[in-house]
C-alpha cells in the first residue's frame, strides 16, 4: 500500500509543478490554487507513505520519478527541447534510484 500512496504523491506533485508553470508567477488564480492543492495532497500522501516505506527509498523514488516525469512533460507538452545531455541526466537519476533500491535502502 505504501508504494500506491507514493505513486499518488508523485502524481500530485507532478500535477502541482505543471500547474505552477501555468500560474504565471502565481498571478493566475486557478493554476495557483491547483499548485497549492497539489502540493498539500502530495505531502500528505508522502507522509502516509513514510509509515511503511523507508525515507531513503521513498524520497529517492519521489525525486527521481518526479524529475523524470516533469522533464518528459516539458518536452512533450511545453515545447522544451530534448538534448542528449537531458536524456543522460534523466537516465542517471533513474539509475540512481535503482542503485539505492538494490543497495538495501529499504
Amino acid at each position: 500500500m505504501g508504494y500506491v500512496l507514493l505513486a499518488g504523491a508523485i502524481a500530485a506533485e507532478v500535477a502541482a509543478t505543471t500547474a505552477m508553470k501555468y500560474s504565471d508567477g502565481f498571478s493566475r488564480l486557478w493554476p495557483s490554487v491547483l499548485t497549492a492543492l497539489g502540493y498539500v495532497v502530495a505531502f500528505t500522501l508522502l507522509a502516509q507513505t513514510l509509515r511503511t516505506v523507508s525515507v531513503g527509498t521513498a524520497y529517492a523514488i519521489w525525486a527521481g520519478l518526479g524529475t523524470a516525469a516533469i522533464a518528459a512533460i516539458g518536452v512533450v507538452f511545453l515545447g522544451e527541447g530534448l538534448t542528449a545531455t537531458k536524456v543522460a541526466g534523466i537516465a542517471l537519476i533513474i539509475g540512481g534510484v535503482v542503485v539505492l533500491n538494490m543497495g538495501g535502502a529499504h
